[in-house]
């Protein structure tokens, strides 16, 4: 097969996919932005995208969908060359959420378009206006929502199949468009979080920890409200008030992935400035960002991990902590519920319980053994189910096969 591979910030969600693809021998190329600093040993072309400023008198609504279908026309128009130097794929593989596979049928109309479709945004019933002390609640909100989801509808209508990582983010999408969409996980390396007894992580002081230490984990990309950050820092003084010996490990940037900036300051200093009083600090760590290994290692060593999200897209680190053999106390909200169930392999909490997360993350580091037979059931539950070598790879493989020879 020839296939293409698109996405603004590859390899994102084809990290393992794509080499896959050309180690069993496919000829495989990818379409990226030419500020991307990836190099892999692939044919990498990079394309170059100036977003216009956009006025928001004149665009309104449509704002967003000028945005995303300006990218469209710019890489349309590199792929026409690519067209005019002979090259049509078989199959593309391209992210739907930024735009650049709206215009490419035009270009290529005989080769099958796959599109990922990782989340629709909605007025009601997801993300926005979950959250009342960080979002706005009204109808010109509703509206809003709604609106920035048109290019996702475009994008997903002319392509002829969607894949949605998780039932819930497939939900998403509006019921005529869903009979497009098939439901495959990412995957991860169940071998490679496989609980190690001997793993060892050194904290930002130079102290290591092990797996015998009473640590609590968070992880995110980046510290913010749509992750729980503001709700986890309250939770935490009456945790390491009633565990004196519990270490928490804090993982994530100071930046925003998702939703508003604040209008001063970083959202990490806003919510920590807030319970640091009544906190032992010299027992809570921010590392920042941290390397993949060194990540793994922090997952073995934790005796409880904390992941909470809005209504929306699920991140790999809570699948790949189940997955670690490792208790998360985890958000009662849709897509972490999709995943864990609430005394089988894992703990649920209602995400704006402050006192019940207080409550469930005390338990969880006061009687590891009670959580045993919940941890044995993740790891398996993970490898059934989202395991990358023997489950995800193999569908994702089989779908391409698919589309290509249809």
């Amino acid at each position: 097969m020839k296939l293409l591979f698109v996405h603004q910030n590859f390899p994102a969600q084809f990290l393992h996919l794509a080499p896959e693809m050309q180690r069993l021998g496919h000829d495989v190329r990818v379409i990226t932005d030419a500020t991307n600093p990836t190099r892999m040993a692939l044919p990498i072309l990079r394309y170059d995208f100036k977003a216009e400023p956009v006025e928001p008198k004149h665009t309104r609504l449509g704002r967003t969908y000028t945005t995303m279908s300006d990218r469209g026309v710019i890489v349309a128009r590199f792929a026409r060359k690519l067209r005019a130097e002979g090259y049509v794929p078989d199959v593309i593989f391209g992210h739907s959420g930024w735009g650049e596979t709206l215009f490419l049928k035009e270009v290529w109309p005989e080769a099958k378009l796959l599109v990922y479709a990782e989340f629709y945004y909605r007025g009601r019933g997801a993300d926005s206006g979950f959250d009342p002390e960080h979002q706005v609640s009204n109808f010109d909100q509703v509206m809003i929502a709604q609106g920035r989801a048109a290019y996702l509808g475009q994008a997903l209508a002319h392509a002829d199949k969607g894949v949605s990582p998780t039932h819930w983010q497939a939900s998403t999408h509006p019921k005529p468009l869903l009979h497009h969409v098939e439901v495959i996980f990412d995957g991860v390396n169940c071998d490679r979080l496989a609980p190690n007894p001997g793993a060892s992580f050194a904290l930002p002081d130079g102290r290591v920890l092990t797996r015998g230490d009473e640590v609590l984990t968070f992880v995110n990309r980046n510290l913010e409200p749509y992750r729980g950050y503001h709700i986890f820092m309250r939770a935490l003084p009456d945790v390491l008030a009633a565990r004196p010996k519990a270490q928490v490990v804090i993982v994530g940037g100071d930046g925003v992935s998702y939703g508003a900036a604040p209008k001063e300051g970083t959202w990490k200093d806003i919510f920590l400035n807030e319970v640091k009083d009544r906190l032992d600090l010299t027992r809570v760590h921010f590392t920042g960002k941290v390397p993949y290994d060194h990540l793994v290692d922090l997952l073995h060593v934790s005796r409880a991990h904390a992941y909470l999200t809005y209504p929306f897209v699920l991140s790999w680190s809570m699948v790949e902590t189940l997955a670690a053999g490792t208790l998360v106390v985890g958000s009662n909200t849709a897509p972490v519920a999709e995943v864990i169930k609430d005394g089988v392999n894992g703990r649920l909490v209602d995400f704006f319980d402050v006192k019940g997360w207080s409550a469930a993350l005390t338990d969880a580091l006061a009687r590891p053994e009670a959580y045993d037979g919940m941890r044995q059931a993740a790891q398996q539950m993970a490898r059934e189910r989202y395991d990358l070598k023997t489950v995800c790879l193999p569908k994702q493989i089989e779908l391409l096969t698919r589309l290509a020879r249809s």
